[in-house]
């Protein structure tokens, strides 16, 4: 019988092999999952900032809660940073070492993501636009953490451009 961390540690690597490792193997070439990834991570980043931005405007959060949102929102562009600097470490046709940083990351975003829509959804109607924004925040964040984990694909082999063209030898076959 398992535990419950492993059945969430399953449910995790269910969710990188099965949905978006293929999302992130028929991606164009063009499109790293890495880089996807990280595109991700900066919206959310940004609909993280605009939350607060609602929220503050809106007088619906106090100075206390704005310096707290504000310092998360730091701690969010934190981890772009971090994880923009080792982006170098994720090589074509080698193992993804992201994927084994994020083991406990991936999992945790999706409780909060849970949390955020359970929030958004039992929240009042004054404060729907601000957890609409957060709500979106978590799930593009998330879904960012899983394409940054996928594994890359190895480098496309580069084709010749040059045709060989097989003309008879003088002396050869005729008609």
């Amino acid at each position: 019988m398992s535990t419950f961390v492993e059945r969430i540690n399953q449910a995790d690597l269910w969710l990188l092999d099965r949905v978006f490792q293929p999302v992130s193997d028929r991606l164009p070439e063009k499109l790293p999952s890495a880089e996807l990834g990280m595109s991700l991570q900066l919206g959310a980043i940004v609909f993280f900032l605009a939350a607060i931005v609602i929220l503050s405007i809106s007088g619906y959060a106090s100075i206390g809660d704005s310096v707290f949102n504000i310092l998360n929102w730091v701690l969010f562009v934190a981890f772009y940073l971090a994880i923009m600097r080792m982006r170098g470490l994720v090589k074509p046709g080698q193992a993804n070492p992201l994927r084994s940083m994020l083991f406990g990351m991936r999992p945790l975003n999706v409780g909060f993501l849970i949390y955020s829509l359970w929030v958004g959804v039992t929240g009042s109607g004054a404060l729907m636009l601000a957890s609409l924004f957060m709500i979106v925040s978590n799930m593009i964040f998330t879904m960012g953490l899983y394409f940054v984990s996928c594994q890359p694909r190895p480098p496309a082999r580069r084709r010749s451009q040059s045709r060989v063209e097989l003309r008879p030898i003088m002396g050869g076959l005729r008609d």
